[in-house]
């Protein structure tokens, strides 16, 4: 009889390791089989919550907030392309690739969990970002991934054409920050008491949650 497990994850669109960290943690749950019934929570969290609509470059953006050379960030591109080659996505970003502000998108991933379809929205609007390089600031980004997790678009462009969820994004990127201490992402708690920070690779997480499973923790 497979145990549940529930699973928050704290993150937002525009980070790379968030994406390592949700494709590690699905190859961890996909060893450990049907030992575990994962019950997921997606959650919101801004890395530039001041981001301009027009977003910026991202090579620009990580040397003005890092203090890092483009070679360094070269560096760091090749590692994250090849780790997410071994789990299974594609990162094609390169000098010339954007960040953006992503509120919008938490907006409509608040919609997609009230729907049980946060997590397939999750991923897609990741490959939109990551694989595809889609502009997060144009509506219709948003909307095909809502369509490609099942959504419907008619509803996704309501909410995009509306503030709606603005004040529960909020609220809730205010508990994760204030009450919970989550300063980076992405941030995965099981059970409401086990958290792992970063992409962790799966046999991290394969251990973590056997020991959970076990009682050890």
């Amino acid at each position: 009889m497979s145990t549940p497990l529930r699973i928050d994850f704290v993150s937002d669109i525009v980070c790379p390791w968030c994406v390592i960290g949700l494709k590690s943690l699905e190859q961890a749950l996909a060893e450990l089989g049907d030992d575990v019934a994962p019950d997921w929570h997606f959650h919101p969290f801004e890395l530039n919550p001041q981001m301009p609509p027009e977003g910026e470059n991202s090579a620009d953006h990580i040397a003005r907030k890092y203090g890092r050379p483009p070679e360094e960030g070269a560096a760091a591109r090749s590692h994250i392309k090849s780790m997410g080659e071994n789990l299974g996505f594609t990162f094609k970003g390169g000098p010339d690739s954007m960040i953006w502000n992503t509120f919008d998108c938490h907006r409509l991933l608040h919609w997609a969990e009230r729907a049980g379809k946060a997590h397939a929205l999750k991923m897609a609007l990741f490959e939109a970002h990551f694989t595809r390089a889609e502009p997060l600031n144009d509506a219709e980004t948003l909307i095909r991934a809502a369509v490609s997790a099942g959504l419907d678009a008619n509803a996704a462009r309501d909410v995009l054409d509306s503030d709606r969820y603005a004040d529960d994004v909020r609220a809730a990127e205010a508990w994760w920050r204030d009450e919970q201490d989550i300063t980076a992402v992405p941030a995965i708690i099981f059970n409401g008491k086990y958290a792992i920070m970063g992409g962790q690779p799966p046999a991290t997480f394969v251990k973590v949650i056997q020991r959970i499973l076990a009682g050890e923790v």
